[in-house]
């Protein structure tokens, strides 16, 4: 017989359920439980609803009562990060707040090929080791699912040390990490031939070791005039497709051209996008394609956010993700990311937690978390507060005290 169990009361349950996943959300929008109670039938959610019903309805559960004022989210979703890596770029960072060029950057040795330098030094044990230290840094954050690249590799062999250290960490860590080939980070500085060259050794000698081995779904580029063009990543993708990988792309990061690749090739993001103008949001709103906001990477460079209000109001789907990096991006703080960028872009908070839960499950083609109800895994975030507003209004400083993985209890703060 299968384990039933109950918990509750929360003073608010969040369930973030049917919701749209493209345009405006309106706070009254979201399914708001009070006095609830989530009952877990071993992995998923069974029902939701007011905490002293389920218990008379449901008698032989286990029951876990909650004392004090809690409000439940389903766990965040972190749907873009570069956790496997190896080294740090602190000296980048005080470069760029010196003023230095990233091209200056560049030449005094940073950069991502300093990264990909680094990465290439560690073992897949270290990478492994230091991926999991991430994530489960993440965990404590809410964080229950995150998307990893690889990208620092950049080469057959080194991308594939890296998505190893990835899939092994994804096997020790309570939250489930989705990995991403990102092998078209850039041309790697000792490759001898042209990028055409470097994308078909990809797509040629990696791509049918990917499916062999299991080790990913999902293919991404970096269309950038610093990286790869849109011409020269054409017959990338259309190998990626015909293999049957998923397709996202870095794009409209500082120029516009990978929001058009990505809709040209039928991708599940484009993510990035603060350089996209009004040309690039109405395309994207009118396709299934899903927009992807990176506020840390914003912050990290000191430059404008992903026009999200905009993407919106078009109509289109926004998710919202850390991209945690080394180099443009190494707070990995989703939720003070998220709500940071709420502020400037005036979100609405249903459009922010929208954005790290319901739709940026759908970003990553996962249809069985992102929401509280019933038949979905039972990932959920537990704040300390009987206010759900509070948790963003606090811009990241209220952080969970109890954080479930298929229904199992993964952290509480109190222990």
């Amino acid at each position: 017989m299968q384990k039933q169990t109950l918990i509750g009361p929360f003073s608010q349950v969040v369930t973030m359920a049917n919701l749209p996943l493209k345009g405006t959300l309106k706070e009254d929008q979201l399914q708001v439980v009070p006095e609830g109670g989530i009952l877990i039938k071993d992995t998923i959610i069974e029902a939701i609803g007011n905490f002293e019903e389920l218990l008379e309805k449901y008698k032989t559960a286990e029951v876990i009562i909650l004392k004090g004022k809690h409000v439940c989210l389903p766990g965040f979703i972190d749907a873009h990060t570069h956790i496997c890596f190896g080294g740090t770029r602190a000296n980048d960072y005080a470069m760029r707040n010196a003023g230095k060029t990233y091209l200056e950057i560049a030449k005094a040795g940073g950069g991502i090929w300093d990264t990909v330098t680094q990465t290439r030094k560690a073992t897949q044990e270290e990478l492994t080791k230091n991926t999991i230290k991430r994530a489960n840094r993440h965990l404590k954050n809410g964080v229950t699912t995150i998307e990893v690249k690889s990208g620092y590799g950049l080469s057959v062999r080194e991308e594939l040390k890296m998505l190893y250290a990835i899939k092994e960490a994804n096997e020790t860590t309570v939250s489930d990490l989705i990995s991403t080939c990102l092998a078209a980070h850039m041309l790697p500085k000792d490759y001898e031939g042209s990028e055409e060259e470097y994308l078909e050794e990809i797509s040629t000698q990696l791509f049918p070791l990917l499916k062999e081995e299991n080790l990913t779904n999902r293919i991404d580029a970096f269309i950038e005039e610093s990286a790869f063009s849109k011409e020269q990543i054409t017959p990338y993708f259309k190998r990626a497709k015909e293999l049957g990988f998923d397709i996202t792309v870095h794009a409209d990061q500082f120029s516009t051209s990978g929001s058009q690749t990505a809709l040209e090739h039928k991708a599940i993001s484009a993510d990035h996008l603060e350089a996209s103008t009004e040309k690039e949001i109405n395309l994207l709103a009118k396709s299934n394609v899903i927009s992807m906001a990176l506020p840390g990477a914003s912050l990290g460079l000191g430059c404008g956010f992903t026009p999200a209000r905009k993407i919106l109001d078009a109509g289109g789907a926004l998710a919202i993700a850390s991209d945690h990096n080394p180099g443009s991006a190494p707070m990995g703080d989703l939720l003070t990311q998220a709500s940071i960028l709420g502020a400037f872009e005036k979100l609405t908070n249903a459009e922010v937690l929208a954005g790290i839960t319901h739709r940026a499950a759908a970003s990553l083609n996962l249809e069985d978390r992102g929401q509280l109800a019933k038949g979905f895994l039972a990932d959920m975030s537990v704040f300390h507060t009987n206010n759900y507003n509070e948790i963003l209004y606090n811009q990241g400083n209220l952080k969970p005290c109890m954080v479930w993985k298929n229904g199992t209890l993964v952290y509480d703060k109190h222990k």
